[in-house]
């Protein structure tokens, strides 16, 4: 009832000012004591990537980019939050305005290109962090690296977050960086997933510590492309995939408001394209290869689907925008329903 009525307000305003809004409303309560009222971390422990979920019901990163408000996040009964994408250097992201609302379809687009406060700052924020769930660091390449020296960026935020992620993921399939996406070519992918395999060794070695490794896909990808991805990921011993970033697609929007503004489609228009993917990725990988299901949970049903199709977590965003913290509780409750049946 509250926020349908924040809402109604939030959503007379521009969409990233309502976003900032937001999560500054959100801290502040949080700082105030007065978000553990929003709701609590329901314990449904999953283990996942050598690490125990409180829950299975994540923050998909985008929301808290810089490592601002996860600790408040917590509060609405996330068992774990992903923050970023992070990058090297701070860097401004596209020119505004780069999100756009689509709330017949309970959709978003957004281009906003790794808009965010560098690694550096990022890092501040967590080495004194009180987080009690679990804290997944989303990693990418500044957007004027050369696409052959992207994995030099990738390297380099891996080294500087590895001693505080329970886990970290290499985001390679945004459509808002420039070629990003070539990186799930399979000779680049391969160069890439060797290079951070080698480091994540080393790694682990001088911090007495094994961080798990994921990959984040894209849903716009050709079954044969999700076939080679899986053997790539398999070779490297990565730990988990995300399936799946936004779509460039415009399937179920095609008339809609903003529907021809470039960027990333999120939302409930997207999950027919990332369960697909999410489906094939997991008759394609062995067992051990965790999967996060993510696009176009906004119903507790949603997040089920995606269990059932192999998924071991899930996370949401765009959700959260059109549904509020009740979607965490509705797909706790759901989960836990088919749980107990």
């Amino acid at each position: 009832m509250f926020y349908k009525l924040a809402q109604k307000v939030l959503f007379a305003t521009d969409p990233e000012f309502a976003h900032a809004l937001s999560l500054e409303g959100l801290r502040l309560g949080h700082k105030l004591g007065a978000t553990r009222f929003l709701g609590k971390v329901t314990r449904q422990p999953v283990q996942c990537m050598g690490l125990e979920f409180p829950n299975p019901v994540g923050v998909a990163p985008g929301l808290d980019k810089n490592g601002d408000y996860f600790e408040a996040l917590e509060d609405l009964g996330f068992g774990f939050v992903e923050i970023g994408t992070t990058t090297p250097r701070p860097q401004p992201g596209n020119p505004k305005p780069r999100i756009f609302r689509l709330p017949e379809a309970s959709a978003m687009i957004n281009r906003l290109g790794f808009n965010n406060k560098g690694v550096d700052h990022l890092v501040n924020r967590v080495r004194k962090h009180h987080f009690k769930g679990i804290l997944g660091i989303n990693i990418g390449k500044n957007f004027d690296t050369p696409i052959e020296n992207a994995a030099d960026d990738y390297l380099h935020c891996l080294e500087k977050v590895y001693p505080y992620a329970d886990y970290i993921t290499a985001n390679i399939s945004s459509p808002n960086t420039k070629n990003l996406r070539d990186l799930q070519a399979e000779d680049e992918l391969d160069n890439l997933l060797g290079k951070l395999s080698r480091r994540r060794e080393e790694l682990a070695n001088k911090h007495d510590r094994y961080v798990p490794l994921a990959i984040k896909i894209a849903p716009d990808l050709e079954d044969d492309a999700i076939a080679v991805i899986a053997q790539v990921i398999s070779r490297h011993s990565m730990d988990a995939v995300i399936a799946t970033n936004t779509t460039i697609g415009r399937e179920g929007v095609q008339d809609m408001k903003h529907a021809k503004e470039a960027g990333g489609l999120s939302g409930a228009p997207l999950k027919p394209k990332a369960d697909k993917v999410l489906a094939a990725l997991r008759k394609a990988l062995p067992d051990e290869v965790a999967l996060i299901g993510v696009g176009g949970i906004t119903t507790g049903q949603d997040a089920l689907d995606k269990l059932n199709l192999g998924a071991d977590l899930v996370q949401f965003y765009t959700g959260m925008i059109y549904r509020g913290p009740e979607l965490v509780d509705e797909c706790l409750q759901a989960i836990a329903n088919r749980n107990s049946g």
